[in-house]
């Protein structure tokens, strides 16, 4: 672990795509708020299915570019999923979770027949058809080779770790206590079928095995910390202060995406546009 005095922040990027201003902004911010401490880059590449050698290749070009320096090594999460493995048998042996064979539509589909399901911040709410299996139909079902998720029950564990809270700073540096609202999201999945984690599992468990003491990411990211301040005591890991920065809009106020491809640094560069002028109009 890092020296409790030393500021550690991360940038951590799924290579699905080519980094954008966004990006850019985002790991400046992150860079910055370090200060004399450290800045450290993650690769959260557990979707097999989008991330490409060739994009994260690209993203350390474009940091460099950029004129960013980080620690080493670089976690890649692909590398770490018996870490996470580890993490879901603790949550498992306390009875918290369970396996969710539903797919999509069967999800919708229950929603549907239920009426107007309620909503969290990633959507619809799981309905939890599957928290109610006995446990000799979970194991039949398993046993048989159906695909399986396996969910947080939200309730057990709301109640397991009792009242909650995270401490966040705004853009002055004011510092605030927020109270953890988990149950928000309803039971959400901890290890995907094709996956043995999530997100929410491989972003909390790496701050805490990162050193991470100021977690600065997006706002729109902003929601997910009252899952991940839930995982951290249920893990008993540390939990860092959190900063939410603003995200970055186009002249019609739509968020810059992967898809804007003229608005990446790639192209910014092979544009002629230099590096100092880009982290310029990022942070005035």
């Amino acid at each position: 672990m890092s020296d409790p005095q030393t500021v550690v922040t991360r940038f951590a990027p799924s290579p699905t795509g080519y980094l954008h201003l966004g990006h850019a902004y985002s790991a400046l911010v992150a860079a910055r708020l370090a200060g004399d401490g450290k800045f450290i880059l993650r690769i959260e590449d557990i979707d097999p299915g989008r991330c490409r050698p060739e994009f994260e290749e690209a993203l350390y070009e474009d940091l460099a570019w950029l004129g960013l320096e980080w620690e080493t090594p670089v976690r890649r999460q692909s590398d770490c999923m018996a870490d996470y493995v580890d993490a879901l048998n603790k949550l498992s042996l306390q009875g918290v979770t369970y396996p969710c064979f539903c797919t999509r539509k069967d999800i919708a589909r229950e929603n549907e027949t239920a009426g107007q399901a309620p909503h969290g911040p990633d959507g619809a709410i799981y309905p939890g058809t599957c928290r109610t299996l006995p446990n000799s139909a979970r194991q039949d079902r398993i046993n048989a080779g159906d695909a399986f998720a396996f969910r947080i029950d939200m309730a057990e564990a709301h109640d397991k770790a009792g009242p909650l809270a995270w401490k966040s700073i705004d853009e002055e540096g004011h510092t605030k206590e927020i109270q953890a609202n988990p149950e928000i999201f309803g039971d959400v999945v901890l290890a995907r079928k094709d996956v043995p984690t999530s997100y929410h599992l491989a972003c909390t468990l790496d701050d805490h095995l990162q050193g991470i003491t100021l977690v600065s990411r997006g706002e729109d990211l902003t929601a997910a910390t009252h899952v991940h301040r839930l995982l951290q005591a249920l893990l008993d890991l540390e939990s860092p202060t959190y900063h939410h920065h603003r995200l970055l809009t186009d002249d019609t106020g739509k968020r810059y995406a992967k898809r804007d491809k003229s608005l990446t640094l790639r192209s910014l560069r092979a544009d002629g546009k230099i590096a100092e002028d880009v982290r310029d109009s990022l942070c005035r």
